[in-house]
């Protein structure tokens, strides 16, 4: 059964920082690409970013670069966002799936953790 548990989120307060991790099952891991997306309040979703099945190449929104970053743990078929700088437009449910930019082999949504950043 796939499965994908994201978690790590919360509320924050500008200029802070979380770690985001998303737990997955039931599929290839190590032969897959993977990205972290999101979904602010009234806004479609948007891709974060894209990691390489290897973790040796990946790619990021332009609103994300430079204070964001993936990562990945083939053993523990998990991946990671690391944010920093964070800004109020950075609020939104995250959520990660089977991916790399524009490449998409969607696998069933995970239920998503919320990044509220607010003073």
């Amino acid at each position: 059964q796939v499965q994908l548990v994201e978690s790590g989120g919360g509320l924050v307060q500008p200029g802070g920082s979380l770690r985001l991790s998303c737990a997955t099952s039931g599929f290839s891991f190590d032969t897959a690409g993977m990205s972290w997306f999101r979904r602010a309040p009234g806004k479609e979703r948007e891709l974060v970013a894209s990691i390489s099945s290897s973790g040796g190449t990946t790619y990021y929104a332009d609103s994300t670069t430079g204070h964001f970053t993936i990562s990945r743990d083939n053993g523990k078929k998990t991946v990671y966002l690391e944010m920093s700088s964070l800004k109020p437009e950075d609020t939104a449910m995250y959520y990660c799936n089977r991916a790399y930019w524009n490449n998409r082999s969607f696998l069933p949504w995970g239920q998503g953790t919320q990044v509220t950043v607010s003073s």
